[in-house]
């Protein structure tokens, strides 16, 4: 029998994991939890990626692209007469306004990399393109702060269950920004 070609299939079991993640937490994840959950056989998982870390970078990955493409679209983030602190706090809250749930989940990704030393190089890459984007507008000690403090102020909300304050957001990160 002739092997069905299906081209979207890796980017279905990359999607079928962040979902799985989202649901059970990154110790919910198997290959059989995410061949299910995106309707494939568990052979294509383990075809797409041999192992869950090879998964995990994947769904980190793409996490971590969503945010990304979000402050390259930003065009007040390149504009030097903008007001760069309360873009970026805007951003934030961009973030946290489509869904809690859904910034815990890239967050629990992101800090998978803290017991999984594989994920760390895309860990960073988030890291470093975010501040390559912030890096004409403030030189790169001072964007390499302001992504710190963005990741603080996003950590700060999810662990402590509060709202997300844009006006203090937009105070810190411009006492940074200066």
């Amino acid at each position: 029998m002739a092997r069905r070609y299906d081209p979207e299939r890796r980017g279905r079991i990359i999607d079928a994991a962040i979902r799985v993640v989202g649901e059970r937490g990154i110790a919910g994840l198997s290959h059989r939890s995410v061949a299910a959950e995106a309707d494939v056989p568990l052979g294509s998982t383990t075809y797409h990626f041999a192992s869950l870390d090879e998964l995990l970078i994947a769904a980190l990955r793409r996490s971590n692209e969503n945010f990304a493409a979000v402050m390259r679209e930003s065009r007040a983030l390149a504009d030097p007469a903008a007001d760069l602190a309360a873009e970026l706090a805007r951003l934030l809250g961009q973030f946290f306004a489509a869904g809690r749930g859904r910034a815990e989940l890239e967050y629990e990704l992101y800090l998978a990399a803290l017991r999984r030393p594989a994920l760390r190089p895309v860990a960073a890459e988030w890291t470093d393109a975010t501040a390559a984007l912030l890096q004409p507008r403030t030189g790169p000690a001072t964007a390499r702060a302001l992504v710190a403090l963005m990741d603080g102020i996003c950590l700060q909300v999810l662990l402590t269950g509060g709202a997300y304050d844009e006006a203090y957001a937009r105070e810190m990160l411009g006492r940074v920004a200066r």
